[in-house]
């Protein structure tokens, strides 16, 4: 059995109305899509799906700690991930997942694998640069921190010159 079937949902036989589903993230599904930026992680999702007679309303939200080195330190810390998601599954004649909030599958279909829905969910809720905490309030002390801190000073004792005919517009205030 293949790990991305405990993604698939059967929705076929579903009554029309609310359905809950739960799934457990690790980073076999990350890796599978070929992100490996985690050094490890386990995120649990909850899936509402409302049934209507031509539609599916899904409605994820996620919650889990995702091992991940810092951008700047490169220490390995756990940062806690939150994100929520909203998907309208309808039916036509061909597959199209163009949209990100909008997701059409063949008529006939029985079946919805929202692994590829998860992963990006997750990934982009992510930030755009991943701080230690320990960076941000001053606490981590690591060799590559010194060393940053270090080559900050020497930057600013060479640029602590200031050019002399800036200093007379100081005399202005």
């Amino acid at each position: 059995m293949h790990f991305l079937s405990q993604y698939v949902t059967n929705f076929s036989g579903l009554k029309e109305g609310l359905h809950v589903f739960e799934f457990s993230v690790d980073n076999n599904l990350f890796k599978h899509f070929g992100y490996d930026d985690f050094n490890s992680c386990t995120i649990n999702v909850k899936m509402d799906l409302i049934k209507k007679p031509n539609l599916l309303e899904l409605s994820f939200s996620s919650k889990g700690m995702i091992n991940i080195n810092c951008f700047v330190s490169n220490e390995p810390f756990d940062y806690l991930q939150k994100s929520s998601m909203n998907l309208v599954v309808k039916f036509g004649s061909e597959l199209n997942n163009d949209n990100d909030e909008l997701l059409i599958l063949p008529k006939g279909s029985y079946q919805l694998d929202v692994s590829q829905q998860l992963y990006e969910m997750i990934v982009l809720s992510l930030p755009i640069k991943i701080i230690h905490p320990g960076i941000e309030d001053g606490s981590l002390e690591s060799e590559t921190v010194k060393r940053l801190k270090n080559y900050e000073s020497k930057i600013r004792n060479k640029t602590s010159k200031t050019d002399p005919r800036w200093d007379k517009l100081k005399d202005l205030i």
